[in-house]
């Protein structure tokens, strides 16, 4: 597998390694399912796009055409992760109220009829502002670093 691929995936694994700390910081937890979960601090769309795009900028140049789609392909990752994607967990977290307070009101009504979903949706989809510019910083290192490690 190429230089690029690994740098791009070490971004991603180490930003989801990072989420047991950010979460034990905002919950006094130590918790390891924040691993394999989506949203949270740093993204890890983030930093594997900025590592493959900066790892890219640093072995062709920032005047290259792989350094243009690498980092136009990052751009639009890092939007939808902080756009589209969170805003679909917002959704999501208003559905799982609705649907609690309607089990609520169909106890006290005997006229409502619900049936409560199985499983809740899933409300930690995309990312704050924050985050993704955490996940970019980082990856931005990670780029970095592939690069000065491949050249030495």
């Amino acid at each position: 597998m190429n230089r690029g691929i690994w740098t791009a995936l070490s971004g991603i694994g180490i930003a989801q390694g990072l989420k047991i700390f950010t979460h034990r910081k905002e919950n006094g937890v130590w918790d390891w399912r924040p691993i394999f979960s989506t949203g949270g601090m740093p993204s890890s769309h983030s930093a594997g796009v900025s590592a493959l795009a900066t790892y890219v900028a640093s072995k062709k140049g920032w005047d290259s055409i792989d350094a243009a789609l690498a980092v136009i392909f990052g751009i639009i990752v890092m939007y939808d992760a902080q756009g589209i994607r969170r805003h679909t967990g917002e959704i999501a977290k208003i559905v799982n109220d609705i649907d609690a307070d309607i089990e609520v009101l169909s106890g006290h009504l005997p006229g409502i009829f619900h049936v409560k979903q199985e499983k809740e949706l899933n409300e930690l989809l995309g990312h704050q502002p924050a985050e993704v510019a955490g996940g970019a910083l980082l990856g931005i290192v990670i780029g970095l670093i592939s690069s000065y490690l491949e050249n030495k």
